[in-house]
Order: C-alpha cells, then sequence, then structure tokens
C-alpha cells in the first residue's frame, strides 16, 4: 500500500490552503510599500465552492502521484513475455 493513499484528499487541501495563504501575504508584501497584513482566511470560513475545488484537485493530485510512482517501479521489471529466463 502506497503512503498517498492514506492521506486524505482534503487533509492536503487544506495545507495546500493554508500555505497558499501564508504565502500569498507574504508575496504581496514584499511587492508592496505600506500594505497592512491580510488576515488569513480559516479552511471554516473559504467558501463552499473553493473548498470543494481544493478537494478535487488534491484527489486528482494525489492520483497522479501514486500512478506516476507506480509506473516507475514498473519500468524496472519486464513486460509480461520479455523476461529473459536461464540459468
Amino acid at each position: 500500500m502506497s503512503i498517498i493513499q492514506d492521506i486524505p484528499a482534503e487533509r492536503l487541501a487544506r495545507l495546500f490552503h493554508h500555505y497558499q495563504e501564508v504565502l500569498s501575504n507574504q508575496f504581496h508584501e514584499s511587492n508592496t510599500s505600506g500594505t497592512a497584513d491580510q488576515p488569513l482566511t480559516p479552511w471554516e470560513q473559504t467558501p463552499e465552492a473553493e473548498r470543494k475545488l481544493l478537494v478535487a484537485a488534491a484527489q486528482l493530485s494525489l492520483l497522479e502521484l501514486d500512478s506516476t510512482r507506480d509506473s516507475e517501479m514498473r519500468s524496472y521489471y519486464a513486460k509480461p513475455g520479455e523476461a529473459e529466463w536461464g540459468c
């Protein structure tokens, strides 16, 4: 079983949301002068449509990461019928 399968998509979406908020504030701070920090929007106060979008994106990301990992692991093995057998 892959560790990626153990990560709930909503947890990844919450983390992404949190870091997006933090980094967005830092980015805007460094590109503007005299602008006050904007407060971070908690996950629970984020509009439901945006939360659903983030969770869906997290699910797709996890699926892609898992399939990429599986295909990378499989590349080390011969395809069916291509293995060389001998002693």
